[in-house]
């Protein structure tokens, strides 16, 4: 019988198949470009494999193809009545996520993973910045990520893709050290594995090690495939360390090289949270000038999320619409004020006082911005993504507070930063504030 490369059953006779459905997971589990055609490879070969199928309609959800998704989804639940147990539930947790079924994808995947704990696929679905737990609305889902993945971790001793999960979740958890270990034994065992380079950049920025970050990843990502979708988002992660050096026309040109929409093979998600999370920073560093670039963002988001839904998105969408001004926020906070009245935002009023707070902010009334943003910093985790991403919105109130002259509460927050980690902007920001004392 073919395996799959965790060695559960896969329903095909046909090894040519079953080798190519391996490199394809291989390719996912990785972020490395080539699952696409690993995966077309393999229903080629067989076009009953019921399993090619819906992780073929996964990367169509991923690229915001959503259509060409739920029919491939549709199909697979179709070739599942020829496959095992196994197989018939890891696509109905698969198809449910496809078919924007969260809390059923969720409740399902966890019910699978205690009979098919080394289903890695399953298991991906609930990790990751992006994944089921972080975008659930929860504000412990850090800690959630952690506990499934030590649930689960002597069913894969030194697995190249688990350690890169393992690793990123403790440091998203705060355990940097441990996740930072964990991270470059993942990169030891496996360097084409652009998950567990982005959870080493995430470890060293964390730590504040920048330099090392910067340096670590401009000597790997010229090795990485351009067309991989995690390949932007690593440049974001070098500009970041070029913000904190104060390196604006650094972390410019990489926006302008890297990440802004210009038919870029990654996803939409992708491409716009870090577009205009890039441009929002720079604005708050004093960058002028970003008035064109803030109006494609804004299209391109437009484009992809052009109603509410997604609510990192649409976070993120407050950010380029707060930038280039008109009705487009007001008409994005009535579809969220209509989603939380139905009980369809999962982060909450939260996220749509930061979405106010950001444009209170761009209009210059700190006070009003300090007022929507102050009690969200308690809610921000539910917003899912990263620490490094979230750290965005408390940017701004630090901004806030120091141009609307709360120097006190501008001192505090960024005392408590600086205990956690150096940083060269934390460090000015500091004498910022006592050279006003």
């Amino acid at each position: 019988m073919n395996r799959d490369r965790y060695d559960l059953p896969l329903t095909t006779t046909s090894d040519r198949a079953a080798a190519h459905y391996r490199d394809g997971m291989d390719c996912m589990l990785s972020a490395w470009h080539g699952a696409e055609d690993a995966f077309d490879r393999a229903i080629r070969e067989d076009p009953g494999f019921a399993l090619a199928h819906i992780a073929r309609a996964r990367l169509h959800q991923l690229n915001m193809q959503g259509n060409e998704a739920r029919r491939m989804a549709a199909h697979a639940r179709q070739l599942a009545a020829g496959a095992d147990a196994r197989e018939r539930h890891h696509i109905d947790v698969m198809a449910a996520v496809i078919e924007g079924k969260p809390k059923v994808a969720v409740s399902g995947a966890e019910a699978h993973l205690e009979e098919y704990p080394r289903d890695a696929l399953v298991l991906s679905m609930l990790l990751g910045a992006f994944g089921l737990y972080a975008f659930s609305g929860r504000a412990d889902h850090d800690a959630a990520k952690l506990a499934v993945c030590e649930r689960v971790a002597r069913h894969y001793g030194e697995d190249w893709w688990f350690l890169s999960y393992l690793g990123w979740s403790h440091t998203e958890a705060g355990n940097l050290a441990t996740g930072r270990t964990l991270s470059e034994r993942a990169m030891e065992l496996r360097a084409e594995n652009a998950n567990a380079a982005h959870g080493l950049s995430h470890a060293m920025f964390e730590q504040g090690d920048m330099a090392a970050g910067r340096q670590f990843l401009s000597a790997w990502l010229p090795a990485h495939d351009r067309k991989s979708f995690l390949h932007g988002h690593l440049w974001w992660h070098i500009s970041l360390t070029a913000l904190d050096e104060g390196d604006l026309e650094g972390a410019l040109a990489i926006y302008e090289q890297q990440i802004k929409p210009a038919d870029r093979p990654y996803p939409p998600l992708n491409i716009f949270t870090d577009g205009a999370s890039l441009l929002w920073r720079l604005s708050l560093a004093g960058k002028s000038g970003l008035e064109p670039h803030w109006r494609d963002v804004a299209a391109y988001g437009e484009k992809y999320f052009p109603q509410a839904g997604a609510h990192f998105a649409d976070v993120h969408h407050a950010l380029a619409a707060a930038a280039i001004g008109g009705e487009a926020l007001d008409t994005r906070l009535a579809q969220l004020e209509a989603r939380a009245a139905d009980g369809k935002l999962p982060p909450g009023r939260a996220a749509i006082d930061m979405c106010r707070g950001m444009r209170a902010f761009t209009d210059g009334d700190h006070d009003g911005a300090i007022r929507l943003l102050e009690p969200a910093m308690a809610e921000l985790a539910r917003i899912g993504g990263s620490h490094a991403q979230r750290e965005l919105w408390e940017d701004t109130l630090i901004a806030a507070y120091l141009r609307g002259g709360h120097r006190e509460k501008a001192a505090g927050l960024i005392s408590t930063r600086l205990e956690r980690r150096p940083s060269a902007r934390d460090a000015a920001w500091s004498r910022e504030v006592q050279a006003w004392r």
